[in-house]
This record gives C-alpha cells, sequence and structure tokens, in this order.
C-alpha cells in the first residue's frame, strides 16, 4: 500500500471508522514485532476467556493453504491477539477485585502490517478474498496525511501506593530471603486516577512519545489495555524461542548520561538480581527445549529507555515444533523478570506481601499468528482502563542487600514517565 503514515496516526483513523461503523475496536502492536515496526487490527473482537483455556487458546490455529504457508519472509496475515494477565497465576486470591478478565484474546484474519522501512501492507489469511472497497478504504488510511492533534483527556488525581506499605513489603521480602526461602523476588505497587478521555488515543500519544520496543494495545467490552512495554517475554519462530528479561534499572538524565549507564553496569544488587533472572529463564525454557540448546546470547547489555536504562540479558531455546503454544505458556509463565526465584516460592512469597491484584500487569500481550509465530511482551509500563479508572503498577527486583528507601524511589522513577503522559492535556 501507498503511504508512510506512523502506525498512530493509522491506528487513530481505524478506531474512528470502527465507531462510525459500529463495529468492535482496532488492536495495535507498535514498536519491534515480527521483525516490523507495526502489527494493527483494523477491528477485533478482543473477549475474556476462562482461565483453564487461557494458554490453549493460542493451538486453535488454522491449517494454512501452501501459498499461505509459504508467505514471505516479515508476513503476519492474521491471528490471535489480546493478553495473559498475572491474575492467572492465582485466580482465586482476589476473586471480585479484578476489572479486567484474566485473560482476552480475539480472532483476526486481516492486518495492516508496516515494515521496518516504513512500508504498508494489507495481509490477511483464510479463503475469504478482500473486498476492493476495503482495500480502497485501508490504502486511504494510510496514506492520507496525519492531522494536528491535541490529547484530549483529563486525569487526576492520582491515588498513589502507600511508601510505607512498599518499604513494609520489601523488607518482608529481604526477611524471607534471609530465611533461606527465596533468592529474589519482584516486589510492586499500583497507582490508580480517574480518567476521562479515549484509551486509544493515550496509547497513541504514549507509543508516539516513548517509541517502546513492545508497545500493545487491545480493547474489549469492559475496558482497555494500553501496554508501553520494552521489554520481549517470548518469540517463537519455528523451533527457536527467545526471551529477553530486563532486571536492573538505574534514572536516565539525559542521551548522554554514561556515568549512570556506566553505574548500573558496575552494580553488584543490579547485576546480581538480572543474572538470577537469567538462569531462571533458562530453567523455565529448559523444561521444554531440546537437550543442550538453551544459550545466553546476550548478558548484562546497558540499554536506553524512556527516562531510565535497564540491564537486558537474552535467552534463546530451541524446542520441537510439534510441542504446542500451551506447553511452551505452561512452562514459562508469568514471566520470569516480574517474579522470582525459585519461581514457584516466589510467586507464594509475592501474594502474602502485596495488597492489591496485579491484573493484567505483569502478565503478557501480543498475538500468536500461524503464519508468522508468537510474541508477546511483558506487561510493564501497562494502563489498564476500566469505568471511567486509569490503573497501572510499578515494581522492582529485591536482593539480599536490597534497600527499601532505595526501592521506592525505583518505583517512583519507572511510575515518573506514565504519570507524566496522563498529566499531557
Amino acid at each position: 500500500m501507498e503511504g508512510t503514515a506512523s502506525a498512530e496516526h493509522v491506528l487513530r483513523r481505524l478506531g474512528d471508522r470502527a465507531r462510525r461503523r459500529g463495529l468492535p475496536p482496532p488492536a495495535a502492536l507498535t514498536g519491534d514485532w515480527f521483525g516490523g515496526s507495526a502489527v494493527l487490527a483494523p477491528s477485533v473482537r478482543v473477549a475474556g476467556v476462562d482461565a483453564a483455556k487461557a494458554f490453549a487458546t493460542l493451538d486453535d490455529q488454522p491449517q494454512m493453504s501452501a501459498r499461505q504457508a509459504s508467505a514471505p519472509a516479515g508476513a503476519v496475515g492474521g491471528g490471535w491477539i489480546g493478553y495473559l494477565g498475572y491474575g492467572l497465576t492465582d485466580p482465586g486470591r482476589f476473586p471480585t477485585g479484578s476489572s479486567l478478565p484474566q485473560a482476552a484474546w480475539g480472532w483476526v484474519d486481516r492486518v495492516l502490517r508496516r515494515d521496518p522501512d516504513g512500508q504498508w501492507w494489507f495481509e490477511a489469511i483464510g479463503t475469504a478474498e478482500p473486498s476492493r472497497e476495503l482495500l480502497d478504504e485501508l490504502g486511504a488510511l494510510v496514506s492520507a496525511a496525519p492531522s494536528p492533534q491535541e490529547p484530549a483527556w483529563s486525569a487526576g488525581p492520582v491515588a498513589g501506593p502507600e511508601s510505607g506499605q512498599h518499604r513494609k513489603a520489601v523488607r518482608g521480602c529481604i526477611d524471607e530471603i534471609a530465611a533461606g526461602e527465596i533468592f529474589q523476588a519482584n516486589i510492586c505497587s499500583r497507582f490508580s486516577l480517574p480518567f476521562d478521555g479515549d484509551p486509544l488515543e493515550l496509547f497513541a500519544v504514549g507509543s508516539a512519545r516513548f517509541g517502546p520496543a513492545r508497545a500493545a494495545y487491545v480493547a474489549n467490552e469492559r475496558g482497555a489495555v494500553a501496554s508501553l512495554s520494552p521489554e520481549l517475554f517470548l518469540s517463537r519462530h519455528g523451533h527457536v524461542v527467545r526471551s529477553s528479561p530486563i532486571k536492573g534499572t538505574t534514572p536516565r538524565r539525559g542521551p548522554e548520561d554514561d556515568d549512570n549507564a556506566q553505574l548500573l553496569r558496575e552494580s553488584t544488587k543490579d547485576v546480581a538480581e538480572n543474572v538470577m533472572i537469567v538462569d531462571m529463564a533458562r530453567n523455565d525454557l529448559g523444561r521444554i527445549a531440546e537437550t543442550g540448546r538453551v544459550t545466553t546470547p546476550r548478558l548484562l547489555e546497558v540499554q536506553p529507555h524512556p527516562g531510565v536504562w535497564h540491564l537486558v540479558s537474552e535467552v534463546r531455546a530451541e524446542v520441537a515444533e510439534r510441542v504446542p503454544n500451551s506447553v511452551l505458556l505452561d512452562a514459562t509463565f508469568p514471566p520470569a523478570s516480574v517474579t522470582g526465584a525459585p519461581k514457584v516460592r516466589a510467586l507464594e512469597v509475592i501474594a502474602g506481601l502485596e495488597s492489591e491484584p496485579r491484573e493484567v500487569y505483569c502478565g503478557a500481550v501480543g498475538m500468536a499468528s500461524p503464519v508468522a509465530g508468537v510474541e508477546l511482551n511483558v506487561a510493564i509500563r501497562t494502563l489498564e482502563y476500566t469505568r471511567g479508572t486509569v490503573r497501572f503498577g510499578v515494581g522492582g527486583g529485591i536482593t539480599a542487600d536490597s534497600d527499601p528507601e532505595r526501592e521506592w524511589q525505583e518505583c517512583l522513577t519507572k511510575a515518573a514517565p506514565l504519570l507524566s503522559l496522563l498529566d499531557a492535556r
């Protein structure tokens, strides 16, 4: 398709189109997905699924024709788009506290894909041929010049977590480490605030402003998830599975803030935190990988992200192609970087120390395509919208030498970009 409009501009146009026609809203993946810069579903009905079917839904993939199975590199075509909430780990703990479904998926058989060069493509799977009218309409959307648009929403006041409660949870985690129960755990707190506006517009502004690598937007009848995540939970392409855990954070005071980047790389606490999570990701993937086929191509790489530096590593595994997606997720979910080590006991410790449900936060958002494979983010930097309220979580990994006050300050550092975004009006 002719046109180089931004993903955010096209998403806004798709949202307008869906409202005019009474269609389900669009969904979006922006940043670095499936080798391109965006995958947009023009309209998709995303619905909650039973917790018992949350993983298995991704196994329900249609057989591809020979032509579709040999699609060119980079093609996506369609698939399941949606999310897995962290609450799936313990669905009975907060039985009335969840505002959104614990898991939600929607099937889409046609997408707009923006390749690395900025070229838009219309792609479809299935037997139905798209009409000329649809192709012309979507082509007009990607070629239309963007119109100036001011963010139109109001938000606040902020109801933040109690700093004392977070410090208490951190101290409790340190006590569990000292007692030999765990090596580390991720401790989180939640912010909430009234929001009057369109969550799709909030996502579009955040995606354009921050440029997160793994941003995703999905909506359903109960609300919307606007994930501005930088982190890859899982990608599966054929028999190769990758995960890129982020652990270790320090403020970034500008593009050339090399001093803080170096301090992060030399931080004993942050390095230990990252290495332990890498070991856990290796262990998770090792449960289903072929023997001797788990490697660590990158370890402790310092990367710039909005407002912060992060330590990022990569774990790669090779699995038999017959292994279904549900088995892969059963072995690895929730993501290693938002839990702790050992994982099962860390999940129990987290449940005992945190006072609010994480909901979608710390779960995963993304897509499973029969053509392109599976890619899911870690649902951090993630805004959850329901009934006029936006909520989001922040947290960090706790080790034996963590300082409760510094951990609280790290939470504020991570919350600052989202609070700044919500204040933009």
